[in-house]
């Protein structure tokens, strides 16, 4: 994105995360991130009862599936409300770097915010790309999506 002229501001909300521990750590390293490339860092306050309110009825649903769909609502309408309230004329999210996240669920999600710019970040080598930046820069790497029901025993 920088490449291309835009001027990115990290917005950080993610209340999915579990354990706090965990969202710590997430936030830890983007913090590494933003001072490598020189980005200003919002973080949302970490509310997990709220998002566990949002995807209530869909805790045991497949990974992938309904419950990923109103965690993708749940965070886009965050991301929307900030971009609104900062006077942003664009938001995406970076969930589409992942080759575990489905695209085209995430930007039907967001295509009802008209601030939503769907940008496929796994295109042309963007999962490859962040695995080589992630080793270069010492970077942790996550073995689930987030959430408590994500985690793989």
């Amino acid at each position: 994105m920088l490449g291309e002229g835009w001027n990115p501001v990290l917005y950080f909300s993610n209340s999915n995360i579990f354990p706090f521990e965990e969202a710590q750590k997430r936030f830890d390293e983007l913090m590494k991130v933003a001072k490598i490339y020189e980005l200003e860092v919002i973080r949302e306050i970490y509310d997990h009862e709220s998002w566990l309110e949002a995807i209530r009825g869909f805790e045991k649903e497949q990974e992938g599936g309904e419950r990923c769909r109103k965690c993708f609502a749940y965070n886009l309408a965050e991301a929307n409300a900030k971009a609104i309230q900062l006077g942003f004329d664009h938001f995406t999210t970076t969930l589409t770097v992942s080759r575990f996240k489905h695209s085209p669920t995430i930007f039907a999600v967001g295509k009802q915010y008209e601030r939503f710019e769907a940008i496929d970040f796994k295109k042309q080598g963007g999962f490859e790309r962040s695995n080589i930046l992630s080793r270069e820069y010492g970077l942790y790497r996550q073995q689930y999506c987030g959430c408590e029901f994500s985690i793989r025993p």
